[in-house]
């Protein structure tokens, strides 16, 4: 998963979705510095990035995108899910994806403190950039590969995965809807669990 498909599985308690966009920066037990709604959004990473990499439906794509790909086949994959939430966001929620990432952005300035150094460095070019609402365009998703070539020396062809996109949206998207519509319900039992272990 991605940052979109990240915060939209966190609900609406706006510490969770910072700790949860944020978990791939935090390592170890570090965790336990940052306040509790921050912590259980960075567990929650954890638990959907572990689900999502066991999930048989998940592991298939990632096999068949390795021929194309190698070992950036799941990185890829992890955008191009979050490509399939945001172009079609109103599948999945009723508020608008524009209003959606704008509150988020809000989450970000109010709790700008809390983010890891790393995430310091970009967020701004984040949230002027609008980069949540542009993971429903390819032309957006370009944009982020792009980004990610440049400064995380990820080794693809940016026209071969735009290209994969364009020719397999539906096909991908038949995985993602009921594979993303469990990992919800996942998500939600994981908080129900975690807030019950806290009482």
């Amino acid at each position: 998963m991605n940052y979109l498909a990240h915060i939209f599985l966190s609900g609406s308690n706006r510490k969770v979705q910072l700790g949860n966009f944020v978990g791939d920066a935090v390592k170890g037990s570090s965790y336990r510095n940052y306040p509790p709604d921050i912590c259980k959004g960075i567990l929650l990473h954890r638990a959907i990035d572990d689900y999502t990499d066991h999930h048989p439906a998940v592991c298939e794509v990632v096999h068949a995108l390795q021929p194309e790909f190698g070992r950036y086949a799941g990185v890829l994959l992890d955008i191009y899910f979050d490509y399939l939430l945001a172009s079609r966001f109103g599948l999945f929620s009723e508020i608008p994806l524009k209003r959606y990432s704008r509150n988020f952005y809000l989450s970000l300035l109010m709790y700008y403190r809390y983010l890891p150094l790393r995430f310091k460095r970009f967020v701004w070019h984040f949230i002027l950039t609008g980069r949540l609402q542009k993971y429903a365009t390819r032309n957006g998703i370009k944009e982020s590969l792009d980004i990610m070539v440049e400064y995380h020396h990820i080794d693809i062809s940016v026209d071969k995965a735009v290209r994969y996109l364009e020719e397999h949206d539906e096909e991908l998207f038949a995985v993602f809807r009921p594979f993303f519509i469990e990992l919800q319900k996942f998500s939600i039992e994981y908080q129900d669990n975690y807030n019950r272990q806290e009482l």
